[in-house]
């Protein structure tokens, strides 16, 4: 079985690079974020002559996450419990969105950027990763494999960035998000893919500018976390780099991983 996330950064602008890639990597899940549309416009027509069935949670201009699957798609659950909003309580962004796909529950995360340290995303971005330790706890424990998967906006450690010193005082690695993201892993949680990747470095997002990508001036910043059960079946994991060259890339690469269940 093959699982993978991608930040496709607009589904409707990246909708032929997304068919070609769904037909080529051949993923049985696949996990998207910031698909930018409402759930109406999402282009579910466009994947099911792949297979695919289709799960989404999406608010229009921003955000968006979804769920392809083509080995079934039960349970869906759209946000989660706790969720915080921005930029008060009432407002809540279509950012997570969880569902069952034969042996194996995903989550599907877009986490707020929080911008810079000072603004209030920030705060906002603290508050929503600590609401999914809490949503996750449970499958993060059980018995059924179990990954949550997406753009994390944190890179764990400091060999996440291309340049340590670029980031300082920046989001992405600061302190506080690290230790949510260590206390996220600590439900139970195996961060797999720079256990078993091959390759170079398997940073996942480049920016569009000053070459960025050809320079090797990445982050790592989209993760599979897995439990125990699934992370135990993990044959092979990476960054299909190849999504991000050409024309037009989402400035994010998928993650890949494979699984014998």
């Amino acid at each position: 079985m093959r699982i993978a996330t991608w930040n496709v950064n607009s589904v409707l602008a990246r909708l032929p690079r997304l068919v070609d890639w769904l037909a080529h990597a051949a993923p049985d899940v696949v996990c998207l974020q910031e698909t930018k549309v409402d759930d109406g416009a999402f282009p579910a027509g466009d994947v099911a002559p792949l297979g695919y069935a289709v799960a989404h949670h999406g608010d229009g201009r921003w955000n968006g996450v979804a769920v392809l699957s083509r080995v079934g798609l039960d349970d869906v659950v759209r946000g989660m419990p706790g969720e915080p909003g921005f930029p008060d309580e009432g407002t809540i962004e279509a950012r997570t969105l969880a569902a069952t796909c034969g042996p194996v529950r995903v989550r599907s995360v877009y986490v707020p950027n929080g911008r810079t340290p000072a603004d209030p995303h920030y705060a906002y971005k603290l508050r929503w990763l600590a609401a999914l330790r809490a949503a996750v706890a449970a499958d993060a424990s059980g018995a059924r494999p179990f990954a949550v998967m997406g753009d994390f906006n944190v890179a764990p450690a400091d060999a996440d960035v291309w340049d340590p010193a670029a980031f300082a005082g920046s989001t992405h690695v600061t302190p506080a998000e690290r230790a949510e993201l260590g206390a996220l892993r600590e439900t139970g949680l195996t961060d797999v893919v720079p256990r078993i990747a091959k390759g170079p470095h398997p940073f996942t997002y480049w920016d569009y500018r000053a070459g960025a990508f050809h320079k090797g001036m990445g982050m790592r910043i989209d993760l599979v976390y897995a439990n125990a059960a699934l992370a135990r079946s993990v044959t092979g994991a990476w960054v299909d780099r190849e999504a991000r060259k050409g024309k037009g890339p989402s400035d994010h690469a998928p993650v890949v991983v494979d699984l014998s269940l």
